[in-house]
């Protein structure tokens, strides 16, 4: 044991020291927010950095966990939100005798013989896993995702320290209850383990997206994947990292916001599907300035009456139509909610939907600029907790998180588009009856599944 501890640099072998750590950071985030409720002051600002750099070497789910929680309106204190929003996925990597044991797991003792070539080292490590690049024999280049040792404990441990930390800071404030977004945020965690699941979702993806030229999803290679190794066909790709360091020129910058625009938001609108997760180790820019679309571990499969919801909320604003918006936060799971309640809602949804209403080229800075959407905020919130607040419905979780994280994508690029133009194209006779027919039709295509709490 002390041999294989040596070898697997991730640390989730030893998954007691990793939940007295796990448990050490989220206790203290439920201890100080309990301490400033009854009255007693602490450095918060100080503490939410170290949970961050906490969280940041424990990876694996619980940072994962806490970078969704951070795009959730209300569910932490701001302090902590800004700072979970900067953790990143780069978990140190599976040395190489713990990478040839963890593949015979996977494929057999005789994995090796599938393959002309497997790096020994990893070209990506993230939360719940790292990628190897590979040749097959007969010369096609893949990437393998292998996941790291020990997770579903891990992920029920660190699923275990969230819960705490939402009852506390829900015990104490509920202007925006967060009832569901706990069930939400579980389910969809644990659907990211199975990497048969995941095949499943590139396989619907690239039907979903099959056409659009400014967007590639790679190939899933069924018979070397199994429930903890993913392989697919390898595409070549630079990180948007590097892509923004270098000298692009404002076409450029259009061309990737319109392909990822395009790749999010075309299998919302026509088939009521998510990419859960528009993180930026979560897609590469092609040469032609094109998107590589990669790691389908969170996909969301909405109600049809929640897209249409969704539709029908931009409609009610564009016509100033209070019973329509009404209507609309009923479609969306907004449950009980009064005039007054809506009248406060339709403040936020004002800011968040005016990229879209602005029928004019313009950037994400100037229609949607962060420091107003502050105050817009802090604003609703205020407005919340004099109707008596919200619940928020599981299905928002994942759109919202979606639209949050490629705002900011779009504000790094600089892109100046018509939004307007390219949203109102996407919903062109939008039909509930139309897009529930596409759904079915392409889940069954793929092999998806959908859970209980979808569709």
């Amino acid at each position: 044991m002390a041999r294989e501890r040596d070898l697997d640099k991730t640390g989730f072998i030893d998954n007691v020291g990793r939940v007295v750590r796990a448990s050490g950071a989220m206790g203290g985030v439920a201890a100080r927010l309990a301490g400033h409720k009854f009255g007693f002051k602490s450095d918060k600002e100080s503490h939410a950095e170290g949970l961050r750099l906490a969280l940041g070497n424990l990876k694996g789910p619980l940072m994962k966990g806490a970078q969704l929680l951070s795009t959730i309106p209300g569910a932490l204190p701001e302090e902590y939100a800004d700072e979970l929003a900067h953790l990143q996925s780069n978990a140190p990597p599976m040395g190489w005798s713990f990478v040839q044991r963890r593949m015979r797991a996977e494929l057999g003792g005789n994995w090796e013989s599938h393959f002309r070539s497997f790096s020994h080292e990893a070209v990506a490590a993230a939360s719940l896993g790292q990628v190897h690049r590979a040749v097959l024999n007969s010369g096609q280049e893949v990437a393998c995702k292998l996941q790291y040792p020990g997770m579903q404990g891990a992920m029920e441990s660190d699923l275990r320290q969230l819960r705490t930390v939402l009852g506390v800071y829900g015990f104490f404030g509920n202007t925006i209850r967060q009832d569901e977004v706990y069930v939400e945020l579980a389910e969809r965690m644990r659907e990211e383990l199975d990497y048969h699941r995941e095949a499943s979702h590139l396989r619907l993806y690239r039907l979903m997206l099959k056409g659009i030229s400014d967007v590639t999803v790679p190939e899933p290679i069924s018979e070397l994947t199994t429930t903890r190794l993913l392989t697919m066909e390898w595409v070549q790709g630079r990180s948007m990292r590097t892509v923004l360091e270098s000298n692009l020129s404002q076409e450029q910058r259009n061309n990737i916001a319109r392909g990822l625009f395009y790749a999010w938001y075309r299998p919302v609108y026509h088939f009521g599907i998510i990419h859960g997760d528009p993180h930026m180790g979560n897609f590469t820019i092609r040469e032609d300035d094109g998107i590589n679309l990669l790691d389908f571990g969170s996909v969301r499969v909405f109600s049809p009456r929640f897209v249409g919801g969704v539709v029908s909320l931009f409609k009610a604003l564009q016509e100033d139509d209070e019973e329509g918006a009404y209507e609309a936060y009923q479609d969306w799971g907004f449950r009980n909610l009064s005039r007054e309640t809506v009248k406060v809602l339709n403040e936020w949804a004002r800011f968040f939907y005016r990229p879209l209403m602005t029928d004019q080229e313009c950037s994400m800075q100037e229609s949607n600029d962060p420091a107003e959407a502050r105050a817009t905020l802090e604003k609703v919130y205020d407005g919340l907790k004099r109707t008596g607040g919200v619940t928020l419905p599981r299905e928002f979780v994942m759109m919202d998180r979606s639209a949050i994280g490629l705002g900011s994508a779009f504000l790094r690029l600089g892109a100046r588009l018509n939004w307007h133009k390219m949203f109102m194209e996407l919903i062109e006779g939008f039909s509930v009856d139309a897009l529930a027919s596409r759904q079915r039709e392409v889940l069954e295509r793929a092999g998806v599944k959908p859970t209980r709490s979808n569709i």
